[in-house]
């Protein structure tokens, strides 16, 4: 039986990272779960869309979107390898998503604390719950890893 916990979901998250990674996209994954099911899952795909808002989370949220016959993701969990980013951060926002559990920090663009603190943004109707360090070490892994090639492919180049 399997033991539905949020490292279980993040590790579902980190192998849409991975898909996004095989892609040559920077390696981010999610997934949106309710009642313990995924509905749908996301990864980084910008550069293959050639669109801005092509984010692991956006695609997600477009996606259980359709499967819930619903722009409204009450009762619904997300699980993102990053921090997510203020775009991100306003869409889980305006879907007024239950919990958003992260793994790696954004020092550069999180908006859950690193760069701008979502939660003291004043007079909003929902605050989703927010745990964050979930298979830290392995999300921030796979993104530091996907760097490193790309710099080693480029010097390489040079």
């Amino acid at each position: 039986m399997k033991k539905f916990t949020p490292e279980y979901f993040m590790s579902l998250a980190i192998k849409e990272a991975q898909k996004a990674a095989f892609k040559d996209e920077v390696p981010i994954g999610c997934v949106i779960v309710k009642d313990n099911k995924v509905i749908s899952r996301g990864h980084n795909n910008r550069e293959n869309k050639k669109d801005v808002t092509s984010h692991a989370e956006m695609e997600a949220i477009r996606k259980a979107n359709k499967k819930l016959n619903n722009w409204r993701l009450i009762d619904c969990d997300i699980y993102i390898t990053l921090e997510p980013c203020l775009m991100c951060m306003g869409a889980l926002y305006q879907s007024h998503i239950n919990t958003i559990y992260y793994g790696a920090s954004d020092p550069k663009g999180g908006a859950v604390h690193s760069s701008i603190e979502f939660s003291k943004i004043n007079n909003l109707n929902h605050y989703p719950n927010i745990i964050g360090g979930i298979l830290e070490e392995e999300c921030s892994q796979i993104i530091k890893n996907y760097f490193k090639n790309k710099r080693t492919k480029l010097i390489k180049i040079l």
